[in-house]
Formats: C-alpha cells, structure tokens, sequence
C-alpha cells in the first residue's frame, strides 16, 4: 500500500488542558508537533543558511508562493529540481497559496468566481490568479505540504461577505484537489474560514472535512481581532477537524499566542515575527522583548538572554548587538534572527515536555509570568 506524502501521528493528549504530542510524517522527514516553523518567503529564512536552520533545530520552513511565482518564476525552481534543490533544504517545506499575499493587495485586486485579478507589487503587471494556477504554481515548487486556494477577508468583515466568502472558499478547495497534480508526493492542506462567526466557521469546517483533505489550517485569524476572539475561535473550530490530521494555524508566532494556540489543540504555526522584528533591534527573551538599539544597552555587556544557551547568548553582548544595528551591518540582524528563532523553537520544545508531563497550564502560568505577560500593562508580543 502507498503511503500518504502527510500524516500525522497523535502520540499524547495532555491531561491537563487537551494540547497534543504528535509527529508529522513528511516526504522529507517526521518532526514532533507542536512545532513553529521559521518562514523563508523567497526560498531563504532572511539571513539564515539551511545549515543554521539544522542547528536551530527547524524541522520545516514556508516558502511564500505568490512571491517565487514572480521572482525567480516557478518553472525556474521546477528546473533546479523544485524547491528542496533550489535552496539545499532536505528538510520540510510548506508553501502557502499565495492568497493572503494578493489579497492584502486590496486596492489593486478583483475577485470574481474565477479567480483574483490583481497587479504586481513589483512592477505593475496585471496578473490573475486561481485556484488551479496557485495549484500548478506549488506542483512546480515541489514543497511536502502546499495549501488550498482561499479568500481571506478583512477583520473586521459584515457576515453576509463572509457568507459568501466562505462558500467560495469551498469551492475553491474543491477545483484546488481536482487541479493538484502530485498528490502522492505533496499532501493539500484546506483552510478553514469564517472570521469571528461559529456558524460559518462550523459550516466551512464541515466543507473541507467532506474533501478529506490530509491535513487542515485554521486562517482569517490573527489579522487584527483582539487575543480572546482569536482564542475563542480556536476552541470552537479546531474540534471540529479530525484528530488524527494535523492542524495549522496560520500566521501566527508570538510567544503568548504559541502556547495558547498549543492549549487548544493547534500542531503547527508559522509567522514572519522572528525574523521581523529581529531585523528591527527587538529580540526575544525569557523576561520579554528587549528593544536592544536602545541607548541603554550601548554600554551593556551582558548577553542578550541571559538564561539562553543559543550561540548568539554564549559568544556576544547586548552592546555588541546594538552596534552592529545601529551601524547597518548584516551580522546584527543575522544574531538577532537566530538569537529569535532559537528562542521560538526551544519554546516549542518546552511545550512539547509539558505535554509529555500534563503540565501544558502550568507551564503556561510560569512562561506567562516569567516573559511579563501577566503584568497590567504587558505588551501582546
């Protein structure tokens, strides 16, 4: 019998709060869930080499579709041998549709049932994308996991929209399994839509179940509802997709919203998080985000977390650090992005052991209390 290119194992229910212990069977791999994984939109995690990503101990890494497919062109990436080759990644890859990308191009796009016609952010040009063609796109870029074809509406959004939204979604889905030409070696995941709304989020939740899809997102979240409508709506939706496929909320990477997106049953998570705020002197850290350009840590020459063991934290100061961004240099960003994502992936390692041990809200309680998130004025950071 052929084994599915995606499945999901479910190793450990914690006790405590529900979250889940598996791992995620990949053409390229098997890695333990929950698992955040570093986005490298154009086939790079900005300023990483795939070696660093090994050490880091990333198991998969998203490429961005509506970018590759502009620059350098799909068929290109296809020729190369598809993305694995093109980048030197033996790892996983998750490629996204390309959907959020156009549709936060609001003034430049026009959806009709066939598609989106849009224009080029680069130069201008009219482009039209579809279902079919964001699946032709991902077949040629040979990731292990690629997404359907979705609308993401705006937050907020009037419920007759997101009605609308939402059937359109569905049928998009549908047109997307029937154009996917590689499904014995890349596996389709279906986003659930709805916004803020528990019947259209039930109803497409029910649609994309029926198309039984290997694995399942949960998207049009994180987009600027407040943290308890995001929580909220992870409760009520993420039991309603099957237990034994894995589950991604899309977008989402800050600390808080990681465990929380864990307590409630979420295996996967991406966000440019990381890496963006990396590049603007912001890091990471037990005690909460140090603003390392700042002027007080100009004579600072502690490490920049002092209870991380990542190489950055081993070998550099919080001085040193805000030299380099303050002079430009790429080394800065470079130690910053990895001080950032080390930080996230060992997040997730601990949140792993606390499920193993069904003490997921504990830990929460301590993480929380530790980074500054209990405090009255925390930042949702």
């Amino acid at each position: 019998m052929h084994l599915a290119p995606i499945r999901f194992e479910l190793i450990k229910v914690c006790k405590q709060t529900g979250a889940r212990l598996g791992i995620l069977h990949t053409p390229h791999g098997s890695f333990e869930t929950p698992m955040f994984m570093p986005v490298g939109t154009l086939a790079t995690v900005k300023t990483m080499s795939p070696e660093d990503l090994k050490e880091l101990g990333a198991g998969i890494i998203l490429s961005n579709t509506y970018h590759l497919w502009l620059r350098p062109g799909h068929e290109i990436v296809e020729e190369a041998g598809g993305l694995h080759a093109f980048m030197n990644w033996d790892r996983g890859i998750l490629t996204d549709s390309g959907g959020f990308q156009v549709f936060s191009l609001s003034d430049l796009r026009q959806i009709d049932e066939e598609g989106v016609h849009f224009r080029s952010h680069l130069n201008g040009d009219k482009l039209f994308l579809s279902p079919e063609k964001a699946t032709e796109i991902q077949n040629a870029l040979g990731a292990d996991i690629i997404m359907a074809f979705d609308e993401c509406p705006p937050y907020p959004c009037d419920y007759d929209y997101m009605k609308k939204s939402v059937e359109r979604t569905s049928r998009w889905a549908e047109r997307c399994l029937k154009a996917h030409k590689k499904p014995d070696r890349q596996g389709m995941f279906g986003i659930v839509q709805g916004g803020a709304y528990e019947d259209l989020r039930k109803q497409s939740a029910a649609d994309l179940v029926s198309l039984d899809f290997p694995g399942y997102a949960i998207g049009g979240l994180s987009v600027g509802e407040p943290k308890e409508v995001m929580n909220r709506m992870l409760e009520f939706t993420a039991p309603l997709l099957p237990a034994d496929k894995p589950r991604y909320l899309m977008g989402v990477g800050s600390p808080d919203s990681l465990v929380d997106g864990a307590i409630r049953g979420i295996d996967m998570f991406d966000c440019v998080l990381p890496t963006r705020i990396a590049r603007n002197g912001t890091l990471l850290t037990s005690s909460g985000r140090l603003v390392v350009k700042n002027a007080q840590y100009r004579r600072d020459f502690r490490p920049p977390d002092e209870a991380c063991d990542c190489y950055v934290c081993k070998n550099y100061t919080r001085a040193y650090l805000r030299h380099l961004i303050h002079a430009n240099e790429i080394l800065g960003f470079r130690l910053a992005t990895y001080h950032n994502l080390y930080f996230l992936l060992k997040l997730m390692e601990q949140v792993r052991q606390a499920i193993r041990e069904d003490r997921l809200a504990d830990f929460r309680e301590q993480f929380f209390d530790q980074y500054g998130y209990n405090k009255p004025d925390a930042k949702n950071f």
